[in-house]
């Protein structure tokens, strides 16, 4: 048998974990949406398109389609550099209800020692939420009145 060496072993495998992240989507800049792969989501599909659509404004740090949690990354209005916001949406049914879905948004502000946690306004999240069922459900009617 032949000797490999370790680097040659080490690019192949860097190599194979590349394509597979290209090959599932995972390597793109855009964000994954399995039901286009014809792959089938563990929750409800109105609402995990409506919830990337609505936050895509925030940079994304994570999203499961299977588990249905969607968590962004910091985000800063740029008219408000000494602030920043950022949002974890978890879907929790497969039907699209109002209960079934649940956001909560972190708030820092910059401070002369760094950034501190502060409070959110209470309607921030119930806000969002209301944005995401509203978006769903237009998609929801778009997609009914596609069909038929």
């Amino acid at each position: 048998m032949e000797r490999v060496s370790k680097s040659v072993v080490r690019g192949t495998a860097v190599l194979v974990l590349a394509i597979g992240l290209v090959a599932t989507g995972c390597a793109s800049r855009n964000r994954p949406d399995p039901a286009v792969a014809g792959q089938t989501l563990g929750v409800n599909g109105y609402l995990w398109r409506a919830s990337l659509d609505t936050l895509a404004f925030m940079p994304l740090a994570s999203a499961d389609p299977y588990g249905g949690v969607i968590i962004t990354d910091w985000y800063a209005n740029p008219e408000k550099p000494d602030e920043r916001f950022k949002a974890q949406v978890y879907i929790l049914d497969t039907r699209l209800r109002a209960d079934g879905l649940n956001v909560t948004v972190y708030k820092q502000t910059r401070t002369a020692t760094g950034w501190t946690d502060a409070a959110v306004a209470g309607q921030t999240a119930t806000d969002i939420e209301n944005a995401i069922l509203t978006k769903a459900r237009q998609l929801r009617l778009s997609n009914l009145n596609g069909r038929g």
